[in-house]
């Protein structure tokens, strides 16, 4: 008997999970706003991956990299655009000002070595947030 061949990524994968570009009521530019928009990427392997060196880039080539940090198996982390205390499942870039466009944008996940691992793309202002 013939048995269809697993999808690509049956194995597991790093990769863009979801990408909430529009935070929640009026762009205030307040660190709550800032922080309400955010990347995440998510671990579906059966095991850590080191995810230093890595970055996570927008159209306009505004760039996050990951410092010394393992993304655990089955994990997700968010990246949150801005300021606030990094800890093993949120990191924050530092910014003043909004990353992800509210009405189209690309993410682009990079190993540190700059091989593309991932995109997601998204072109609508009719949601908040685009799911990977």
């Amino acid at each position: 008997m013939l048995y269809p061949a697993a999808p690509a990524g049956a194995a597991g994968s790093v990769h863009l999970h979801k990408i909430y570009y529009d935070s929640p009521g009026s762009d205030t530019r307040s660190n709550s706003s800032l922080n309400a928009e955010y990347v995440q990427i998510k671990n579906s392997t059966s095991r850590g991956v080191s995810l230093r060196g890595w970055v996570v880039v927008d159209a306009s080539r505004h760039a996050y990299t990951f410092p010394s940090y393992t993304l655990g198996a089955g994990k997700t982390v968010t990246v949150r655009t801005g300021t606030g205390s990094d800890t093993s499942a949120t990191k924050y870039q530092d910014r003043r000002a909004y990353v992800w466009n509210n009405t189209s944008d690309k993410a682009t996940l990079r190993k540190s070595g700059g091989t593309t691992v991932d995109t997601c793309s998204y072109n609508s202002s009719r949601a908040d947030y685009k799911m990977c």
